[in-house]
């Protein structure tokens, strides 16, 4: 291949080098109206009286909103395909707020100095209630925190609201617990996974104005613009035609953006004053007014037979989804889904437990998506088992996991269509030097150094939901146009589009332009999230790039009088395969749209598979800990990851490295804290430690391809797999140095020190 397999350098990499490329903020009109947002500072109360006099008298205050002055229609921020399983439980603005930070008033002035001046003089009179603060505490609560009779749901996800449970799921295959009593070995143990900040560069924003037309146009640095478009439609009580939605240049996401954020509050104050808003989160506002990881505690036993087959697995999960529902359900059903299939030798499984509301910031989407907090609970049991049956872990993992060509309890008899997951293993082990280094050795200064290692698997879009649609144009001067409704956040996606593309017509990847995501313009496309842009967008592009190659070489025919069968077409030129005739695409693209040919041609196409192929990955990690004070440090961490084919190399690599210095920031830093009265304490980088380039330590990326028949190209997904192996791979190579068992994340000197074998 010319085009596809290749570590192609971006095609925006040098522009963005030079800081050419514009954003959000950079696009906002001079004259928009500045918006903020006056927020809650109670955890959980009913809002008395609300006085907007002063703030009114202060010269430049445009409009000032409360929730007399909104849409009473309830809605989901989460960016999700309809009909979103996540619950309608807000409004634009509520009387009772819900958690430190909930939005009470919309103010909009003519700049931000003024708009925070009002912002002081609004005067509110609350009712205070009792939190919810303890989401092991939440069921059955005195303070329900959705007393409310409107909130509605699309279909039923397990909801008891009366009992602070915004969902419930369970999946069972099998008698676990006779499985579990026929067990030689069980182990038993409580998971407790935190929540995680997304840390994106780009804090949220977007500006709105009123068209020609009267339409709401939204300019938003989004994930998912065609989900904006519903939502804010559904709030502001507005067909869904009425709204347009533009994503330029976004500066990072890891899942954040995949929720709605100040869309719908500047669209508001647009609609309100026919004006232009602006609308800019602060890097406080990101990280305490929006969203995190959904924090959870996992109940896990796992039986297995003396021998090391791993016969029985059950895990008890209880979510903690914040004051709504975005993302409650799904995160919830991923973590059981992504972890459950992966040792096929079981003979019972189960998986269950509730998401709950608590009166803190709203969960939601964040790379990994559930995946993540199984992974930790459930590797480390693993682990945990190797050392009981004094068995290596890996080859343990190699005689439990799943198979290309194998299936288990909970695919319902579907075959894993593509897999080297062992073959990560063997290369892990070498690239880590795992039978020389395991599992311990003690160093001349004191400290300590071992290994330790994790597998995980994720999935490649959502299956049976989410489609993708493409469009490519030949135009005039045999150039081509993708439109896509796809967001690039930074990973490369439309680079990796244009492979694609390319690689079937045949050209280089400066003859094909992108024209990503308006609604207005590009084709129907979920989004970026679930993995979904390069297996499903990808496969979309693949299918339309091959329409448009059997209609450039069925028009060349027409016009050059042959049939089809009996012409070739190089990417440049259509030429009879006796070679007594041909034609260049530049002159065939000026006869169809200029000339005599009155067709412009397009290929388009529509993919959305059945099925979620699963990428692997083994991580392995060394650390060098110190007994004295259990500071752990990590020297090396090895990632061997089967994505399918890979389909840039260079952009590959780059999502792992970032996905494993992420994962890294979960195992060892990052850690969202409140305190007693719900107001979050590690809401700027001050006191939120996210890993910098001396954390991470050597980092080393390896692939072991195998071939998807479902994929482009037989590739799968990169972008969430390779945050997962982190935090049980570290925790295990702490266990295997000082004996320490951390089942609480982060894993920090204290819990290092104080779970030491003495």
């Amino acid at each position: 291949m010319k085009c596809v397999g290749k570590g192609i350098a971006k095609t925006d990499a040098m522009a963005i080098s030079t800081g050419k490329p514009v954003y959000t903020e950079d696009l906002s009109p001079a004259n928009a109206l500045v918006v903020k947002i006056l927020r809650s500072p109670h955890a959980y109360a009913r809002i008395k009286s609300i006085d907007t006099t002063k703030a009114y008298a202060v010269k430049g205050v445009e409009c000032i909103l409360t929730y007399k002055d909104v849409p009473k229609v309830r809605f989901t921020l989460a960016g999700q395909s309809y009909p979103e399983p996540s619950p309608y439980d807000r409004l634009i603005l509520d009387q009772v707020v819900r958690y430190v930070g909930d939005e009470v008033a919309v103010i909009a002035a003519v700049d931000e100095k003024t708009a925070n001046a009002a912002m002081k003089k609004i005067k509110v009179e609350y009712e205070v209630f009792e939190p919810v603060l303890d989401f092991e505490q939440a069921i059955g609560h005195s303070s329900v925190v959705h007393p409310e009779a409107d909130l509605h749901c699309n279909f039923d996800i397990g909801m008891d609201k009366s009992r602070n449970i915004c969902s419930s799921h369970k999946v069972e295959v099998g008698d676990v617990e006779q499985e579990l009593k026929n067990c030689d070995i069980v182990i038993e143990e409580t998971y407790f996974t935190q929540a995680q900040a997304h840390a994106m560069m780009e804090t949220f924003r977007a500006f709105t104005y009123l068209d020609h037309t009267g339409r709401l146009v939204i300019v938003s640095s989004t994930q998912v613009p065609f989900h904006i478009r519903r939502q804010v439609a559904r709030a502001l009580d507005l067909a869904a035609s009425k709204v347009r939605v533009i994503k330029p240049r976004i500066g990072g996401g890891f899942g954040g953006k995949q929720s709605g954020s100040g869309e719908v509050f500047a669209g508001l104050v647009t609609l309100k004053t026919g004006k232009p808003a602006l609308f800019i989160y602060s890097r406080t506002e990101t990280f305490s007014c929006t969203t995190n990881r959904h924090a959870m505690r996992l109940k896990l036993r796992l039986g297995a037979d003396k021998d090391g087959f791993i016969r029985a697995l059950d895990i008890e999960n209880l979510s903690d989804t914040g004051a709504y529902g975005e993302h409650a359900s799904t995160t919830f059903m991923v973590c059981g889904d992504k972890t459950l299939p992966l040792y096929n030798k079981t003979r019972a499984v189960r998986y269950h437990g509730h998401a709950v509301y608590t009166n803190k910031m709203p969960a939601g989407a964040l790379r990994g998506y559930g995946a993540t907090q199984g992974t930790f609970a459930l590797e480390s049991a693993v682990n945990k088992l190797a050392a009981q049956l004094n068995m290596d872990p890996a080859e343990l993992r190699l005689k439990n996991l799943i198979k290309e060509g194998e299936t288990c309890l909970v695919y319902h008899g579907k075959v894993l269509g593509s897999s080297a997951l062992d073959r990560c293993i063997q290369k892990g082990k070498e690239l880590i030097g795992w039978n020389d280094k395991y599992p311990r050795r003690e160093l001349a200064n004191g400290k300590v150094r071992a290994i330790g290692m994790a597998v995980t698997m994720q999935g490649s879009g959502i299956a049976g939901i989410d489609t993708a649609s493409i469009e490519i144009r030949l135009n005039d001067d045999g150039s081509y146009t993708l439109l896509t409704g796809s967001t690039d956040m930074g990973t490369g996606s439309d680079t990796v589009l244009v492979q694609i593309a390319a690689e079937v017509l045949e050209t280089s990847l400066d003859n094909i332009a992108v024209h990503a995501a308006d609604t207005d313009i590009s084709p129907y496309d979920p989004g970026s999230y679930a993995s979904s842009t390069a297996y499903v967008t990808g496969m979309a592009t693949l299918q339309a790039a091959e329409e448009l190659k059997q209609k450039i070489i069925a028009q060349g025919a027409k016009l050059l009088a042959i049939n089809p069968e009996q012409l070739k077409f190089d990417g440049e030129n259509l030429t009879a395969l006796d070679g007594s005739k041909s034609m260049s695409l530049v002159k065939l693209a000026e006869l169809m749209v200029l000339g005599a040919g009155k067709l412009q041609l397009v290929g388009h196409a529509t993919y959305g598979s059945p099925i979620s192929p699963p990428p692997f990955i083994a991580g392995f990690a060394e650390v060098e800990v110190d007994p004295e004070t259990g500071v752990t440090e990590l020297i090396d961490y090895v990632a061997v990851v089967d994505c399918g084919t890979v389909l840039n190399a260079n952009l590959a690599r780059i999502q792992v490295e970032g996905g494993i210095a992420q994962g890294i920031g979960m195992a060892m830093y990052e850690d969202v804290r409140y305190d007693e009265r719900g107001h979050m304490q590690t809401n700027t980088f001050m006191q939120y430690k996210i890993p910098c380039r001396k954390d991470v330590g050597k980092i080393t990326v390896a692939f072991e391809a195998s071939y998807e028949p479902t994929g482009p190209f037989g590739a799968k997904s990169v972008g969430e797999v390779v945050i997962n192996t982190p935090p049980p791979a570290i925790a295990h190579a702490v266990y295997n140095a000082v004996g320490a068992t951390v089942t609480r994340l982060p894993i920090t000197p204290e819990k290092v020190f104080m779970g030491m074998k003495k």
